[in-house]
């Protein structure tokens, strides 16, 4: 299986001056952080594309468009799905003091999570107040899937992806699931079992001491509306030949909090892709957030949490550039929108 072979380097999608319309496109300035630039409000040209951003034969035209306002890179309806590892740096490990996964740690989020450049981060009332829900930021590499994957080798692996693209994974887990996780370190139950299922322990205390009356109710702060900023480019998959080289930073209220490196991945992209293929069809438009590097809220002390006016960017190197996203929360969100 030879690799995808993308006809533009970097895409964006965007909507234009000039027609008021949605396009995608690619930077002129090929060293431009886009996302940086549509922070700054500073002047963004592209090259028009012509076709579908999953279509590897898509045109880069000599048409020049002028960007109005930066949305993420696929739009909802190009998303197949939404995969998350959960734990997948040997460094967040050791911070979380939680033992490294024998499996890739896998959760879902539903497309309407995610939003794109400048677009703020909503915490719904259910996961009010803040700082009984600890809302994280988590800087991370997004896998963008090109060609239906099954069974795939990791040999063969990075043939079957597009581009790569940035993510901020905010995730709002109920109170108890922290709690929960601190409690059971000393008691030896986040084993795994042999198929990478967490041991039955772990499971049972979960499900007994957070009430709750299904897995959907269990995970829903999980997965929430409009709490994944995704973007601010594609970057095609031959500029990164080896996505084990990609530096990503997380910044908060102007202070660095996350400074990391894939090289840290316990499961590397081609694994990841590999093992989530295994009887499963990973459909062109499949993203795979692939996990966070050390420096997350939860485990510092005390506990650093998201709040109204927080103002968050991440940044990851090789070309993908910063996606900046301000955090409102939903009730202060409705109620300076009726003003």
């Amino acid at each position: 299986m030879a690799p995808i072979r993308t006809q533009w380097t970097r895409l964006i999608r965007f909507v234009a001056n000039e027609t008021s319309r949605v396009h995608i496109g690619q930077p002129v300035d090929e060293a431009l952080d886009v996302g940086l630039a549509a922070y700054q409000r500073k002047l963004i040209k592209a090259f028009e594309i012509s076709g579908s951003a999953l279509d590897p034969a898509a045109q880069v035209t000599t048409k020049v468009l002028t960007v109005k306002s930066l949305l993420t890179p696929l739009s909802r309806e190009e998303v197949k799905l939404v995969r998350c590892l959960g734990l997948n740096y040997v460094d967040h490990a050791e911070e979380a003091r939680l033992p490294k996964p024998n499996f890739p740690v896998l959760f879902y989020k539903p497309v309407t999570s995610l939003i794109g450049p400048l677009a703020p981060v909503i915490i719904p009332k259910v996961a009010q107040p803040p700082k009984d829900h600890n809302p994280d930021y988590e800087v991370e590499l997004v896998i963008v899937i090109g060609r239906a994957a099954k069974n795939v080798s990791e040999a063969d692996a990075l043939d079957y992806v597009l581009a790569y693209s940035g993510a901020n994974d905010v995730r709002l887990p109920p109170p108890c699931i922290r709690t929960i996780l601190v409690l059971t370190r000393p008691l030896g139950l986040l084993s795994q079992t042999s198929d990478g299922r967490l041991s039955m322990g772990l499971l049972q205390i979960i499900w007994s001491v957070s009430g709750v009356k299904d897995a959907t109710a269990l995970c829903s702060n999980f997965s929430t509306d409009n709490t994944n900023p995704f973007g601010p480019c594609l970057v095609s998959s031959r500029l990164i030949p080896d996505p084990q080289r990609v530096s990503l930073k997380a910044t908060v209220n102007g202070s660095l909090l996350q400074d990391g490196n894939t090289a840290e991945q316990i499961f590397g992209v081609r694994r990841t892709v590999a093992f989530l293929s295994q009887g499963t069809t990973l459909e062109p438009g499949t993203i795979i957030l692939t996990g966070t590097p050390k420096g997350v809220g939860f485990v510092k002390s005390p506990p650093l949490y998201l709040k109204h006016g927080d103002k968050m960017s991440v940044w990851l190197s090789n070309g993908i550039g910063t996606l900046y996203n301000d955090v409102v929360e939903e009730e202060r969100s409705t109620s300076q929108t009726k003003l």
